[in-house]
């Protein structure tokens, strides 16, 4: 087997197995350990996801969407297909499965959406965009 040099940066150690040396290997593994998982589903809200009916509700909506994203008009499928609540679960959990309270969107539009939707404004410092007040002296 060929010997070569450790991929990691600035190390001069031999390797003969794999991109790295012993050292750099169980680096890399604790490093990977640390990595969270990203959910992109509300924890409380788990249990509509991964129900039959939701799968059911979500097929009725492709279906009528032509699996179409409604903001931009891109066909989406897979992992990029997102299916979105007007009405949030947690203002009105009647409208889980109704297929009129759910929008299809791609995973680009979604984050938009939403953002779009939410009742509190973005903070905006205004002391940035207005010309500070005259002070009087004396």
């Amino acid at each position: 087997m060929a010997k070569k040099m450790c991929q990691f940066e600035g190390c001069s150690n031999i390797t003969e197995r794999g991109k790295y040396c012993s050292e750099h290997t169980a680096s890399r593994k604790f490093k990977r350990a640390k990595r969270k998982k990203h959910n992109a589903y509300h924890h409380e809200n788990k249990p509509y996801y991964h129900s039959q009916r939701w799968k059911t509700v979500c097929a009725i909506v492709d279906l009528r969407e032509n699996n179409c994203c409604q903001r931009c008009h891109r066909y989406v499928f897979g992992k990029y297909k997102h299916h979105h609540h007007i009405k949030p679960i947690k203002l009105d959990a009647t409208l889980a499965f109704d297929p009129e309270n759910i929008m299809l969107l791609c995973s680009d539009c979604h984050p938009i959406v939403e953002h779009e939707q939410e009742e509190k404004r973005p903070k905006v410092y205004p002391s940035y965009f207005t010309p500070p007040t005259p002070t009087q002296n004396g």
